[in-house]
């Protein structure tokens, strides 16, 4: 099974496995074709065994190919997965970086938001207290104007 994460190490194991069966399939070949040199060379060429072993090298022929085919394909995939999980190892590490940064710039604007709303309804509250002062001084002005106004007339 494909474990997530490991693709190399599955990778490694196929691999193994083919080189195994191979091995096992050359040695079948060499115990038939040992076999099979017991008798005559004419009576070797008609003999069903004869096909069979010339069958036989015919597949150790093809599963040579296919192994050298497949090792190339494995140093290929091979070097992919070592280059990308660096490339992703080091993606995660630079992004566990911003996401610290950032937590710790959100934080400093949360205080910084924290501290001016408290500052906005301190001076609100000043500023409703100068209104009212302003709106008694206009008053007291209003009416010192009227008497004022009232003395110039007597």
């Amino acid at each position: 099974s494909i474990v997530q994460g490991q693709p190399l190490a599955v990778l490694t194991t196929v691999h193994t496995r083919s080189v195994n069966l191979f091995s096992a399939m050359r040695i079948t070949c060499s115990v038939l074709v040992a076999g099979a040199l017991a008798g005559s060379a004419e009576e070797q060429k008609n003999r069903p065994v004869t096909k069979v072993i010339n069958l036989l090298k015919d597949m150790v022929k093809q599963l040579e190919k296919e192994a050298e085919e497949d090792e190339e394909v494995y140093n290929k995939v091979a070097c992919w997965c070592q280059t990308n999980d660096k490339d992703k190892t080091k993606s995660i590490a630079d992004a566990e970086t911003s996401i610290d940064r950032l937590v710790n710039k959100i934080e400093e604007e949360t205080a910084t938001s924290s501290r001016l709303n408290t500052e906005i309804k301190n001076l609100e509250v000043e500023v409703e207290k100068n209104q009212k002062s302003l709106d008694q001084a206009t008053a007291n002005r209003k009416k010192e104007l009227a008497e004022f106004n009232e003395d110039e007339k007597d």
